[in-house]
């Protein structure tokens, strides 16, 4: 089951986009408040996507939703646990942050699940019902919590190259290591002094 994808965009839809990775062409979903993070990509710029596998009986054929966080993933998990809601409703559905989605339910604030395609008063009803108390977690990503774009000096690109392709780790994940280790140090002028700062951060605490 496919859980990750990590490649360059090939082709982008109105509600889909088509991945290449490692000479395949996977054709992912994307949920609005999803699709308007990808806005500023271009045809070739890499894409690194969490990914939801939906496959059933009565959907033979499986579909790919992506999100850009683990933690949206997550939620959708939970979203399509409502009645009524299933995968491919809650991909329709999902036009505003998860934060805001999150916090509607625990306000028990119908009028902002009312606005998310698709869901009218009782469907708005049943979200609540079944999710309050649930969503705390969901409620506190912060805007700037998804995958950073940052724009890579040639120490930087080095070190991602290791990060990802000898050690292992995901694109969006060594990213956000550099991220957050250029934060705390940002005179870090060298390989060695970057690799210094990720291991003594937080990520290998």
């Amino acid at each position: 089951m496919i859980g990750y994808i990590e490649g360059k965009l090939l082709k982008k839809e109105e509600e889909r986009v088509l991945i290449l990775a490692n000479q395949l062409g996977y054709e992912v979903l994307l949920p609005a408040m999803v699709m308007e993070t990808i806005q500023t990509k271009s045809i070739g710029d890499p894409l690194e996507l969490y990914i939801y596998y939906h496959q059933t009986e009565r959907q033979p054929k499986p579909v790919l939703i992506g999100f850009n966080m683990e933690v949206e993933k997550e939620f959708f998990q939970h979203f399509i646990s409502v009645e009524d809601i299933g995968p491919m409703k809650a991909v329709k559905a999902m036009t505003l942050p998860v934060r805001d989605i999150a916090r509607a339910i625990e306000n028990n604030d119908a009028a902002t699940l009312r606005r998310l395609k698709g869901v009218g008063s009782r469907t708005a009803q049943k979200i609540v019902a079944t999710l309050s108390g649930k969503m705390d977690k969901f409620a506190l990503i912060r805007a700037g919590d998804a995958p950073p774009t940052i724009p890579l000096g040639d120490f930087m690109q080095l070190v991602l190259d290791v990060l990802t392709k000898q050690l292992g780790h995901k694109t969006a994940d060594a990213k956000r290591m550099i991220t957050s280790a250029m934060g705390r140090n940002p005179a870090i002028g060298t390989p060695e002094e970057l690799f210094d700062e990720i291991y003594r951060g937080e990520e290998f605490a």
